[in-house]
């Protein structure tokens, strides 16, 4: 993937601040010839986010929070596959969902189903309604996240990659999450781009197979949401195949409309 140069392999003479952490080079073949992440040792505390921030983006390095679940898998365990992974600028976000929804939505959904009725609709307009700034709708968040160590979030970590936006986070690692419904992630990071452009969308979590995003602008109306709703099936189908009602409409009303955040899983 085309990157600008690496800040990670001199990330100790760098200057910042860093709590104890290490970098990740192991992917699904092996080592890799450089760091594709830094992760701190320990759970982050609200605050770190805006501190990495603000620290990092001066070398290039844009904060995540990473979450090991469940079952405690940290970057080390996510297959990372960067040798498979593209530059998200070399997609274009419609017609990626365009494909998506054709093989999903048109090909799988049942026939008397209301996503197999058409073809795809296209991007959603983006909302009209101005929002809240989008990087401090991401660190509000993560402030969020990392003060109760209690929810099914508790104990993630702050991490750094070197990335140009947020939208690029999942490609600049060879993040595999998405791998059973998108080999390349960097084609969902075209996708990613384009909500950072409409949606002031940022990338804020990922784990395994999860991702969670902050929303500067969400939809606030119900026609601008059921229109987004279209490419949230088609970006992740598991969030509406998987999750009763199993319905477009409801998951627009309830997980996109005036939502400031927004959350993936793939099986």
């Amino acid at each position: 993937m085309a990157t600008l140069p690496n800040p990670l392999p001199s990330l100790a003479s760098s200057g910042l601040d860093l709590p104890p952490g290490s970098l990740v080079d192991a992917t699904l073949d092996g080592p890799w010839h450089e760091p594709l992440l830094w992760y701190a040792d320990g759970p982050a505390a609200p605050r770190d986010w805006t501190a990495l921030r603000s620290a990092g983006r001066r070398l290039g390095l844009l904060p995540v929070l990473v979450n090991g679940g469940s079952r405690g898998q940290w970057p080390e365990q996510w297959d990372l596959c960067p040798d498979i992974t593209t530059y998200p600028g070399d997609h274009d976000a419609d017609e990626v969902l365009a494909g998506h929804w054709t093989d999903y939505a048109a090909g799988e959904a049942n026939d008397d189903s209301e996503r197999s009725a058409g073809s795809w609709p296209g991007l959603a307009p983006a909302p009209e309604e101005a929002g809240e700034d989008p990087d401090e709708a991401a660190a509000g968040l993560a402030d969020v996240i990392t003060a109760d160590p209690d929810t099914w979030l508790g104990g993630a970590r702050m991490a750094l990659v070197p990335a140009r936006r947020s939208a690029d986070i999942p490609a600049a690692i060879g993040w595999s999450g998405p791998v059973n419904h998108e080999n390349d992630v960097a084609r969902l990071c075209a996708v990613l781009r384009s909500w950072e452009d409409r949606y002031d969308a940022r990338v804020v979590v990922l784990g395994f197979d999860t991702m969670i995003v902050s929303v500067g602008r969400p939809p606030t109306t119900p026609e601008e949401a059921r229109a987004l709703a279209a490419e949230h099936y088609a970006f992740c189908p598991d969030n509406i195949d998987q999750s009763p009602p199993y319905d477009l409409d409801v998951y627009a009303e309830k997980h996109l409309l005036d939502q400031e955040v927004w959350s993936f899983w793939w099986d």
